[in-house]
């Protein structure tokens, strides 16, 4: 007999408790409370992990929600363009069908060793495939938080911890961080020849926020750093993950 959504958030804020114990609070808790509801992630089960005062959802916690929702398929393709073995880059289009006339949910993903922690070098075509079939899945159910296993090198890898509550973030006003960094990501969109709104989505799921002009100025200096970055590295793997931000193309036959 399934689980009632208060019953399992219950278990899961006890669960969270023991494991973060006062690290959380009323938002954490309350976006808790909304993954239980929504998704049914269970902290037991491994679906959710708190890092840096943020919730993560798994593989295994969104290959979960696919079953219960009778996922027909996912089909996982190499982008064959962007592969390159001799140097561990590899990218991957994965198409996740939610009913049998879907036409699927895409998403697209990317690993190499610059862009991957050092404890799974080695594993890039792996970190790849399960990027791009993350992505297809979060699209095709509305599942707003990143995925752990699409975090970069870069990421922060680590619990939440009181240090970083000693400062609040300052807010960004709604200009993006300030008009010298709103003039930097210009310039790499104008550079790099990016699609602007593809570029927004990318950093507002970056930032962790529902609206870019929610996110910090720290945030967005970190983003508009790391989107020069990665257009400087690799601009074809920059371009595979800003096009799992298109439109999906679903409708029924």
């Amino acid at each position: 007999m399934p689980i009632s959504a208060d019953r399992l958030y219950h278990h899961n804020r006890r669960i969270a408790k023991e494991k973060w114990g006062f690290l959380l609070n009323h938002t954490i808790l309350d976006s808790l409370k909304a993954f239980s509801a929504g998704f049914e992630f269970s902290i037991a089960g491994g679906d959710l992990l708190l890092l840096n005062d943020s919730w993560y959802v798994t593989h295994s916690g969104l290959l979960r929600v696919a079953r219960r929702n009778h996922c027909q398929g996912i089909r996982v393709q190499p982008v064959r363009d962007f592969c390159d073995p001799t140097a561990a880059r590899y990218s991957f289009r994965a198409t996740v069908y939610t009913s049998k006339n879907s036409k699927g949910f895409v998403g697209y993903g990317d690993a190499d060793p610059s862009n991957v922690s050092p404890l799974v070098h080695g594993a890039e075509m792996r970190v790849a495939e399960t990027r791009a079939v993350n992505r297809a899945l979060r699209k095709a159910y509305g599942i707003g938080i990143c995925s752990v296993e699409e975090l970069g090198s870069s990421a922060e890898l680590r619990p939440s911890s009181p240090q970083s509550k000693k400062l609040p973030p300052q807010p960004a006003n709604g200009n993006y961080g300030g008009s010298k960094v709103r003039d930097r990501l210009c310039q790499v969109i104008r550079q790099h020849q990016l699609d602007p709104n593809l570029v927004k989505s990318y950093a507002t799921e970056f930032c962790r926020v529902k609206a870019l002009r929610e996110a910090t100025r720290a945030q967005v200096e970190n983003f508009v750093a790391h989107l020069a970055d990665w257009a400087e590295k690799d601009r074809s793997a920059l371009l595979c993950q800003l096009n799992s931000y298109s439109s999906p193309k679903e409708d029924a036959a």
